[in-house]
């Protein structure tokens, strides 16, 4: 199984591009969503989560309280490892029981985090959705209301764009429209499309 691993910055048009290649009939893994599946209320995880950190961690409706979690474990490096090492397994779990269920010819794996974790060992190629700095800074402040400040840093916290260009094998510009970036997407499908036979 021929697996794309698909990465960017925020702001990058990441989530765009994807919709894209399911709309074209492939299986998308997002990393994402397995990292929100695995602390799902009623998950074992979620116990352990409020066991470790105190039960207020825990909302009433019974979901992760996640602006608590993210100050606890921003706080203390301690506690962000002990997260990690209780998460990550799991997350890598979920997405290698999507990929293995995968019914389209190649498969597209999202993930922010691909290139900074072991999933990009998961991926025989790396597609970067890439743009100028300014573009991502403005289209994050308009799609999340926050500060440049706030987005800047965000920005400055992730892989830095020129490593993540060095390790691509294949890279969208999306600096123009929508249109354009479904344009790209097809050119890749059809050549993602070729690579699966071979592989």
């Amino acid at each position: 199984m021929l697996v794309i691993g698909l990465t960017g910055g925020i702001g990058s048009g990441k989530t765009a591009a994807s919709d894209h290649f399911e709309k074209l009939g492939i299986t998308v893994v997002d990393a994402d969503v397995a990292s929100r599946t695995v602390v799902e209320p009623g998950k074992p995880a979620l116990q352990k989560i409020a066991e470790h950190f105190g039960p207020d961690m825990i909302l009433e409706d019974g979901g992760l309280n996640r602006a608590m979690m993210r100050t606890r474990v921003f706080a203390t490096e301690e506690d962000r490892l002990w997260l990690e090492s209780l998460l990550h397994p799991l997350i890598a779990e979920e997405i290698i029981g999507g990929l293995q269920n995968s019914q389209s010819p190649y498969s597209i794996l999202v993930s922010p985090l691909l290139l900074e974790t072991s999933q990009a060992t998961l991926a025989a190629r790396i597609l970067v959705i890439d743009v100028p700095v300014d573009l991502q800074v403005e289209r994050t402040m308009t799609r999340d209301n926050n500060s440049e400040e706030q987005v800047r840093a965000i920005v400055a916290a992730q892989s830095d764009r020129q490593q993540r260009l060095e390790k691509a094998d294949d890279v969208i510009v999306n600096d123009r429209d929508l249109i354009h970036l479904h344009q790209e997407v097809e050119k890749l499908h059809q050549n993602y499309l070729k690579l699966a036979e071979i592989s």
